[in-house]
């Protein structure tokens, strides 16, 4: 498949080759492209601009100009189930990343894996896969992170970097400045879930979230009210409804009715 590409070259962002787009349909494509012809990484894939970015659950993803869209395309011998707790992995990085920006105060975490400041969401991770002749799994993690601007159309109350930077920060990272912070941070936690599994990567995210708020769950048949309780062993949800019993919430959209703009 021909590429849409402008230009593509190689850099680094720490240790990690990057592979650099000017315009592409999506770093996600890219990594599933790179993947079925043997690639096994890590490789980071980012494009200043994407034609077709995409977001959980089919959504459209914005990247406008000044704003960081990349891939990690990475190769893990884990089962899918296990596989997919690197979505948590890479919250706690984005994290990292915002709090180098934003008062650490504003920033929160919320799942599965958006980060927000201020209550608004400021980033979404994208994880894809499939598995390699070798019985390994291929990871296609995809973030987007709004440095300069948010997206002009969201359906979720949406900000940026820029609108919250701290006293002593003039102006947000650039796109390629924000990767190498990204990768490094990726790579520290990455580096705690290989060696010593998800119950750390757990606990540091159960620290950063949202937890004991009232939140509304959207699943595909149904919607759930209660409260956050806490994030499982294997990285579902756990809700206290109203009648004091719990409810595993493993995929939808949480949201807060509390917050502007939210949809009840």
């Amino acid at each position: 498949m021909a590429l849409a590409a402008t230009t593509r070259e190689i850099g680094t962002a720490t240790d990690t080759p990057v592979l650099h787009f000017d315009e592409l349909d999506s770093t996600n494509a890219e990594a599933r492209r790179c993947a079925e012809v043997g690639e096994i990484g890590p490789l980071w894939i980012t494009a200043r601009r994407q034609t077709a970015g995409r977001g959980r659950r089919g959504r459209i993803w914005e990247t406008g100009a000044g704003n960081l869209a990349a891939t990690l395309l990475t190769v893990v011998d884990k089962p899918p189930a296990e596989a997919a707790e690197i979505a948590f992995v890479a919250a706690l990085a984005v994290r990292d990343l915002a709090v180098l920006q934003v008062p650490e105060a504003l920033v929160r975490l919320k799942w599965p894996n958006d980060v927000l400041v201020g209550d608004c969401k400021v980033s979404g991770v994208l994880i894809e896969s499939g598995k390699r002749g070798d019985g390994r799994l291929w990871l296609a993690v995809g973030v987007g992170v709004n440095l300069a601007s948010p997206p002009e159309a969201s359906e979720r109350p949406a900000t940026s970097f820029k609108d919250h930077l701290r006293a002593d920060i003039a102006a947000p990272l650039s796109p390629d400045a924000a990767l190498g912070e990204l990768s490094r941070a990726f790579a520290r936690w990455l580096e705690v879930w290989t060696h010593y599994g998800f119950e750390p990567i757990r606990d540091a995210w159960t620290a950063a979230a949202d937890m004991g708020r009232a939140c509304i769950a959207r699943l595909d048949r149904e919607t759930v009210e209660g409260v956050a309780e806490a994030l499982e062993a294997d990285g579902a949800l756990r809700l206290r409804l109203a009648d004091g019993s719990a409810r595993r919430i493993t995929a939808g959209d949480v949201f807060f009715p509390d917050v502007i703009g939210e949809p009840r």
